[in-house]
């Protein structure tokens, strides 16, 4: 189980997409797991035949275990070693994991094909291994012979962290292979120049340019999305006619780590404002028949997510975040707007990166995109990091406002209630009206009330007065 960045420990099996027998290339995609950030799929780094898968989909595996095992090369399956250690019961093959990198280094290497163990996560050793002399004398065993042989893989240490031997091929991750793969890089050609000579990303970007990496077409508008209902995961522990229990894991057990934290970490401080959005209605039935935003989604939230970088604008101390190491405000001048979204796997806040820097066509571009590849459960831990500011849309639950959490790492977050039809007063007179009900939570350690107030305040008065997103801008 490989690592996949930002400290994760562990990851769920969701699918295999190959079965003992089927040919793998190198960079395919050979199963899908879930992280406490997301689904990520996972390339096989090797040309072969898959040996063994070692779990069922459903099982949650630590990283730095073994998944899969994968037999490399041509000829026929290894036999076991000539002069094994105590080993009076041949059919008792021992577990792969427990099979210490030292004793490997000692025994002799089979010639011919070899059972690779694929597991490419956290180095269990850094030790180096010293070249290995072929046994004299050795014949090839019989066919039955990778079931016991697979264990014994001698080149477990050497695939750890995804790198193969020194002088086997250049040195690089599978996502790593893959990426070159779609650009039609050589890694042969390219220079490494991350750690112990590994060729990173940004090596195989350096080597395609000036060709860029091929971007995905944007998704078709989706709805907007439910941001704060967390769905079931499927998987039941037990049940009967009185209770269900269903296991804490995946993006739902990080979510609630994450919120315990925050809750009890940053001083919440929460405000409301309820106002008149009649005429940001009106102008997004406007716009949505302009050509200018044709084929393009508008509604309410798209104007609403406009406000708040016009806000952020007008009170830049509000996108900062708290370093509590370094005892140190960070100012924020750049916004990735962070948009709360319900998804089969539970709660995601994947954010719009550079948000202020959009158009309005751009921002619904970005919005759209953004909600689609939730929805599908395709959103990458890199889309859900570096958040500054989040809009949570509780409105559409028919819901009048909440008193949000905070987004660890932000220092304050939008929750939109719904927009519904009221008696208002309206120059002078009680008219029906679009109303609805704004509530911003915020870090008082970072957001004082003035601060708080004003940047709310603000929002609401773009929202009144949409004409301000010119004004203001």
């Amino acid at each position: 189980m490989p690592d996949v960045g930002e400290g994760l420990t562990e990851a769920e099996i969701l699918k295999w997409y190959v079965q003992p027998g089927d040919t793998v290339e190198d960079g395919q995609i050979v199963c899908e797991v879930e992280t406490a950030k997301a689904a990520v799929e996972l390339p096989i780094p090797f040309d072969g035949t898959v040996h063994e898968l070692r779990f069922p989909e459903g099982t949650t595996v630590d990283v730095g275990q073994v998944i899969i095992s994968v037999n490399v090369g041509g000829g026929a399956a290894p036999e076991a070693p000539a002069a094994p250690v105590a080993a009076p019961a041949p059919a008792a093959a021992p577990a792969p994991a427990a099979v210490a990198p030292a004793a490997v280094e000692e025994e002799a290497a089979p010639q011919g094909r070899t059972p690779v163990l694929v597991g490419y996560g956290v180095a269990a050793s850094s030790t180096k291994r010293r070249p290995r002399k072929p046994a004299p004398g050795t014949a090839q065993a019989a066919p039955a012979a990778p079931v016991q042989a697979a264990p014994a893989a001698v080149s477990v240490p050497e695939q750890l962290n995804g790198h193969a031997p020194a002088g086997a091929r250049p040195l690089a991750k599978p996502p790593v292979r893959k990426l070159a793969k779609d650009l039609g890089v050589d890694l042969t050609t390219v220079t490494p120049t991350g750690p112990d000579g590994i060729i990173t990303r940004e090596d195989v970007h350096a080597a395609a340019a000036p060709a860029p990496a091929p971007v995905a077409p944007a998704p078709a508008p989706a709805a907007i999305p439910a941001p704060t209902a967390v769905v079931a995961p499927a998987a039941v522990v037990s049940t009967d006619t009185r209770e269900t229990r269903v296991p804490v894991k995946g993006v739902r057990k990080a979510t609630a780590a994450a919120m315990v934290g925050s809750a009890f970490t940053a001083p919440h401080v929460t405000e409301f404002v309820t106002f008149d959005i009649t005429r940001t209605m009106k102008l997004v039935e406007e716009l949505k028949s302009g050509k200018d935003m044709a084929g393009l989604r508008v509604n309410p939230l798209l104007l609403i997510a406009k406000a708040v970088l016009v806000a952020v604008k007008r009170n830049p101390e509000i996108n900062a975040a708290w370093d509590e190491a370094a005892q140190e405000i960070v100012l924020k001048h750049y916004v990735n707007l962070g948009i709360a979204a319900a998804t089969p796997r539970g709660l995601l806040v994947p954010n719009i990166k550079d948000a202020h820097a959009q158009t309005l066509p751009e921002l619904s571009a970005s919005l759209s995109e953004l909600v689609s590849t939730a929805r599908e459960g395709k959103t990458t831990p890199a889309a859900m990091q570096g958040g500054t500011f989040t809009i949570t849309n509780v409105g559409v639950f028919g819901v009048d406002t909440g008193t949000p959490i905070l987004n660890p790492g932000e220092s304050a977050i939008l929750a939109v209630g719904a927009i519904k039809l009221q008696p208002w007063v309206h120059k002078g007179k009680v008219k029906p009206r679009q109303v609805t009900t704004l509530a911003l939570s915020f870090d008082h350690r970072l957001v004082d009330g003035e601060l708080g107030s004003k940047f709310l305040a603000d929002i609401a008065a773009v929202l009144e007065q949409p004409k301000r997103l010119i004004t203001w801008a």
